[in-house]
């Protein structure tokens, strides 16, 4: 996976980063004198009050619209320091290969000047003092950011904050007569609405594309705080940053992301909604940064089969706790791998996506209450929150490469489609793993078998089946059996992977 950097977003396969600037909204921000900006405010009036339906006879055409919003959106370079290791080639975002500079020229002493390359991304004006709302990943790692406006004005702007948890981001340019346009947020777009997406799509320069709300709430935002909009308005590179407008130039989202197998648009875009939007960056125009709760815990949702594999009731929804960070708060509190929780200071959740922003909204040193269920039985724990890591801190927690080989294994047993192995020493030290953590190691999977199928690779770790500690092959073996015995469908295994990540799956098990 690509760094945010490098305008790549590993979220799922193929969902790339647009590298546009953020949509921005006519908004009274703090500070940004709110009397006399009435007089640079774009203030587009709906025929039929905050209805998105569109005036009779309308899209005739899509010109009044740009018309008025574009002096409002801007294009964003950047200049990013690139490391250049040894030999001379580094990284160029947004390119899949890497550069090597001409002969001579290769090689980084200690004397020579970092290398430097140029990214570019959209954004657009919020008020009329200058502050810019874009894409965090368009100027997270800038040494220099400049705005180009609509009337070939090219100014340089700084940073006013970031947020990479929902990718947004403020700048701001000096000046006081800026056109600037509103997020909307008593009017909420329905799938089918039409909508026009305004950036500077391979550094091009304004440009506007229209379509319809294809989707809502499209949970594809790996930190889970973000419920996308997605539509087919053409989003590329170079589009990160820019604002949505809906068919009266209001801006109901931030373009952030798209589905593409190629890496240019296939009719797939993401935008982050304008109610996300504007508490963000109304906070980060303040001066104040984004904080979330933090409980220390990895969760995922109960995977397909899992019901039925853990004897839940039939219809448990919730989200299932795969990893608990030592002596983190939800360790002190006496939440422990396996648990499913169910409920959140007493509201039923469905997944781990609706637990994960519950939890990120609560505040540091605030308790958090979690309805968990535990060997069938329903218990209540109190955890108190901390303050959330920064996201950067939080992916490099898992690290590690994938390697198809487990050299060091001893010989195991065949279990389910899958030879495993104890964790020997010499294991440990090839996978780089401490003495705590306990499992089997797969070292091959029987080619047709469900194993295979799940695609659990070699090098993988099973730490747990169906809530129970797996350290052997025999205690595998055991946890199976026992699943049999109890008319299961299945063994939810709990697996480690050479990254570092853990994840539940369901083995179906194979009919004796």
């Amino acid at each position: 996976m690509l760094k945010r950097k490098e305008f790549i977003l590993g979220a799922a396969a193929g969902l790339t980063l647009a590298a546009a600037a953020t949509a921005g909204g006519v908004i009274n921000w703090p500070g940004a004198h709110a009397d006399p900006q009435a007089v640079n405010r774009i203030t587009p009036v709906p025929a039929n009050g905050n209805s998105f339906s569109p005036p009779p006879g309308a899209p005739n055409s899509f010109a009044n619209i740009f018309e008025q919003v574009a002096p409002a959106v801007v294009q964003i370079d950047v200049t990013v320091k690139v490391e250049q290791p040894q030999g001379g080639a580094f990284q160029i975002p947004g390119l899949p290969f890497q550069f090597v500079p001409p002969q001579g020229r290769g090689g980084q002493g200690e004397d020579d000047e970092p290398q430097t390359t140029q990214g570019a991304g959209s954004g657009f004006f919020i008020s009329q003092d200058g502050f810019i709302v874009t894409n965090n990943h368009v100027v997270a790692d800038a040494t220099e950011i400049k705005v180009k406006m609509s009337d070939g004005r090219e100014l340089p702007a700084r940073l006013i904050g970031r947020d990479p948890g929902t990718d947004l981001a403020v700048i701001k340019v000096e000046g006081s007569d800026f056109k600037y346009v509103s997020f909307e947020e008593t009017a909420q777009p329905r799938v089918g609405d039409w909508v026009i997406a305004v950036g500077n799509p391979f550094g091009l320069g304004g440009t506007a594309t229209a379509g319809i709300v294809s989707a809502k709430a499209r949970d594809i935002d790996p930190s889970g705080y973000n419920d996308y909009i997605q539509i087919d308005a053409a989003i590329n590179r170079g589009n990160s940053g820019g604002p949505t407008f809906d068919i009266y130039g209001r801006v109901i989202g931030v373009n952030s992301a798209i589905y593409s197998p190629t890496g240019a648009s296939v009719g797939i875009g993401f935008a982050i909604p304008a109610e996300v939007a504007k508490t963000v960056t109304s906070r980060l125009m303040q001066g104040q940064t984004i904080e979330r709760g933090y409980v220390g815990v990895s969760i995922q949702n109960i995977p397909d089969g899992g019901v039925g594999a853990l004897g839940l009731p039939a219809g448990t929804k919730g989200a299932y706790v795969g990893e608990v960070t030592p002596d983190g708060p939800a360790q002190k509190a006496g939440v422990q791998v396996g648990d499913v929780v169910i409920q959140v200071n007493g509201r039923d959740i469905d997944g781990s996506t609706e637990l994960r922003r519950l939890v990120a909204a609560t505040e540091a040193g605030q308790n958090v209450r979690f309805t968990i269920l535990r060997d069938g039985r329903r218990q209540e724990l109190n955890i108190r929150a901390a303050k959330r890591p920064p996201e950067d801190e939080l992916e490099s927690a898992s690290g590690g490469e994938n390697g198809p080989s487990v050299p060091g294994a001893t010989s195991g047993a065949t279990v389910e489609g899958m030879k495993v192995s104890p964790l020997s020493a010499a294991v440990r030290q090839r996978l780089g793993l401490s003495d705590d953590v306990q499992g089997v190691v797969v070292t091959e999977t029987v080619p047709g078998s469900k194993a295979a199928q799940l695609g659990i690779p070699a090098g993988s770790i099973i730490q747990r089946a169906n809530n129970q500690v797996v350290a052997t092959p025999a205690d595998l073996e055991r946890a199976i059996a026992a699943a049999r015995a109890a008319g299961r469908p299945g063994v939810l295994l709990m697996v480690r992977s050479q990254r570092g990540g853990a994840i539940s799956v369901v083995l179906e098990l194979s009919r004796e």
